[in-house]
């Protein structure tokens, strides 16, 4: 492969990659969204990325409204990590710390990600429910490997 081809076509990989991560991003959000409609989950959340400075290892989902023990009954360690990752991407923003009201998800964030891929001429041809919440393996296939948990813990 030639330099000068790489050249010509750099513009064009850039723009497919931001359309591959917006794709992947509106699709775990719309996931997200689908299973807290059917749970009927609501209130008010924080949700936050890892952050190794403060000894925050893993994504959080935190209730500030009605039952924590409900919210983590519906999204495994594994699809907090995804959900938030997704948040931040949708946001364009590193080291999320973010409040909303989970029944505003879908409008929040799957709305706008999806007029965006719409009007970049993107056809939403899967149903959100197709894949795992990133496609590969259910949570109890993900080892959990922190300190102090049993295997699949959550």
């Amino acid at each position: 492969m030639k330099i000068s081809k790489l050249l010509a076509t750099h513009h064009a990989l850039i723009k497919q990659a931001r359309l591959a991560n917006q794709a992947q991003a509106y699709s775990t959000l719309r996931r997200c969204a689908e299973r807290v409609r059917r749970a009927q989950l609501c209130g008010l959340v924080n949700l936050r990325q890892p952050n190794a400075d403060l000894g925050r290892l893993w994504a959080s989902l935190t209730a500030l409204e009605g039952n924590q023990a409900v919210l983590e009954e519906h999204f495994s360690d594994e699809e907090l990590m995804e959900f938030a990752d997704a948040v931040a991407f949708a946001r364009g923003v590193t080291g999320l710390d973010i409040t909303f009201r989970l029944e505003s998800l879908m409008a929040e964030f799957v709305v706008p990600l999806e007029n965006e891929l719409t009007q970049a001429g993107v056809v939403l041809d899967i149903e959100p429910n197709q894949t795992g919440l990133h496609g590969r393996h259910s949570p109890s296939q993900i080892p959990d490997n922190r300190p102090g948990r049993a295997p699949n813990q959550r």
